[in-house]
């Protein structure tokens, strides 16, 4: 069978941009084209970025506009759970959208599919592309009644043109999607590993999750010095928990204090491997 292909896909701006790109969205897509250098970067937007940095990395990706319809199924207002509107109100409903597109993408062209929040350390094994399709571990979540369960997280996916998990992920999504977090992703995902664990090859947290979505994880990552790579294919910085400045929950770190000068002065966890892509 074919492997899987060395093209990269990145959704974004799937909701308007109203500032310029973010240093940290081109160091995703910059460490990509080094690390892993691609034989293509596709790029699926429906507001297109601006700024310096998207000039600098803009020619060297595939554009693919998005069209305006909506990619994931429609929630009744009054149907929702306290948590689906509080996404909803919170205007994150571009999330669960980047959700279904990433899923159609690569049930048409195959590829590695990464969330922008992503960096790059090292390339991918060689022996992942050989499998149908690849998820990393992540932390084990609580099911209802407080039950760890294994999880499996959709920020970092390597796929096959149709493959058969990602035909049977995305038509559960859409049978379940009812706007809460992840009830549709991750959680769909990891019930599908155990009704058909041989067409999904599952990878150690390490691999692309190392530092976790936890205070101490986002700590070590952005603030921290954690000088082991090994085995780290990539670092996902679970943006969402603490990109805005208003956000303090999980840390009093946000976007605006991640600059260019930041990640060039401070040792940490993220910066070490981040300043090689700024020249």
């Amino acid at each position: 069978m074919p492997e899987i292909p060395n093209e990269y896909h990145f959704v974004f701006g799937l909701h308007p941009q109203p500032g310029p790109m973010h240093v940290a969205h081109y160091l995703c897509l910059e460490s990509c084209r080094q690390v892993n250098r691609p034989d293509r970067i596709h790029f699926h937007y429906r507001h297109e970025p601006h700024g310096s940095w998207w000039d600098r990395i803009r020619p060297h990706l595939s554009l693919h506009r998005v069209d305006n319809s909506p990619q994931a199924p429609l929630v009744r207002p009054g149907d929702e759970s306290a948590e689906a509107l509080g996404i909803r109100e919170s205007g994150w409903l571009y999330a669960h959208e980047a959700d279904f597109v990433r899923l159609d993408v690569l049930l048409e062209s195959g590829g590695v599919y990464a969330d922008m929040d992503t960096l790059f350390v090292q390339a991918l094994p060689q022996r992942l592309r050989q499998y149908e399709f690849v998820l990393g571990e992540e932390p084990p979540q609580a099911g209802a009644q407080g039950v760890l369960r294994p999880s499996l997280c959709n920020a970092m996916i390597l796929s096959r043109p149709g493959a058969p998990f990602a035909a049977r992920w995305l038509d559960e999504m859409r049978r379940v999607y009812d706007g809460s977090w992840d009830r549709h992703s991750t959680r769909a995902a990891s019930h599908l590993w155990g009704e058909m664990p041989a067409a999904l090859h599952v990878v150690p947290q390490r691999f692309f999750y190392r530092h976790t979505f936890t205070r101490e994880g986002l700590h070590t990552l952005l603030r921290g010095f954690d000088p082991d790579y090994t085995d780290v294919y990539s670092m996902h910085l679970w943006a969402h928990l603490w990109w805005d400045e208003a956000r303090t929950d999980f840390t009093d770190f946000h976007a605006g204090l991640l600059t260019e000068s930041y990640i060039r002065s401070e040792d940490t966890t993220y910066n070490v491997i981040a300043r090689q892509f700024l020249d």
